[in-house]
């Protein structure tokens, strides 16, 4: 959801930058920093995305008692419910397209919007979830007519729709070489078996002052630095995806270069 993100908004990581949210020079290099994804929600799914990782926060001081938006670095525009509105509608016409959606870093969210929002998710999608107590082949899927995976990252374990947290494995670095060197010790000594499990292609901003060397960068922008590293990426991927299984596969911008194309030709091997 980092293509909405909200320029007006207040900052709401990295925690170093929350102090500065009154100043539009500050969000708006926050916001160029912080995108990841170009396309829309509905574009993505068109191009075939299928993962979607949804971090999810209530703005402070926000007047509706139980309204909740995206964030990554700033808030969304649009809020949750109008997203998963959207999805479900994807959904009902794609009966046979199976989507994961992790629901993960909740932020400013107390027990009771976590009750509301489960029992939105469950009002929603209805019928499409999938239980936790299967395992989601696509056959299952299709003679059941479940294609909703959620992942919910906060104690719902009495909810037989929604699944424990999906384990995300990445190289949190800028530096390609970092990225596949970090994913390739997961890879081949430590990946999960018998559960989803994420490959991240993503490039990490530091946490510290080492962040300088990017953002001061007044003609460039994350995306630009993705670009640059994705077809490299891609072309290990496909490399180690030939040695180890790497099961879920995520990118920032996953529209472009081919990323589909190059995942969905891993399952022919």
């Amino acid at each position: 959801m980092s293509y909405d993100l909200d320029i007006s908004s207040s900052i709401i990581e990295p925690d170093r930058l929350k102090r500065f949210s009154k100043i539009y020079c500050a969000r708006k290099i926050v916001c160029k920093w912080s995108v990841t994804q170009e396309e829309t929600i509905t574009k993505q799914l068109e191009a075939g995305a299928r993962y979607f990782d949804l971090r999810i926060a209530r703005k402070p001081n926000d007047t509706h008692p139980t309204r909740l938006y995206f964030y990554h670095g700033l808030y969304t525009r649009t809020d949750v419910e109008t997203v998963l509105k959207v999805i479900n509608e994807w959904a009902e016409r794609h009966p046979k397209e199976i989507l994961i959606l992790a629901l993960s870093h909740f932020k400013e969210m107390d027990g009771n919007l976590h009750v509301h929002l489960i029992n939105f998710i469950k009002t929603l999608f209805g019928a499409k979830l999938f239980l936790k107590t299967e395992i989601p082949t696509l056959k299952r899927c299709w003679d059941k007519g479940r294609n909703i995976i959620v992942s919910y990252d906060y104690p719902a374990n009495h909810h037989i729709e929604f699944w424990k947290k999906i384990k995300y494995f990445y190289g949190n670095s800028m530096d390609p070489t970092k990225v596949e060197s970090e994913l390739r010790q997961v890879l081949e000594k430590s990946r999960p078996s018998y559960c989803f499990f994420v490959c991240g292609l993503n490039l990490t901003l530091p946490d510290d002052v080492r962040i300088l060397r990017y953002i001061i960068r007044l003609c460039d922008n994350l995306a630009n630095v993705i670009q640059r590293s994705l077809p490299r990426l891609l072309q290990w991927m496909k490399y180690q995806a030939g040695k180890t299984p790497v099961n879920i596969v995520a990118s920032d911008l996953v529209t472009r270069d081919d990323f589909v194309q190059m995942v969905v030709k891993l399952n022919h091997k």
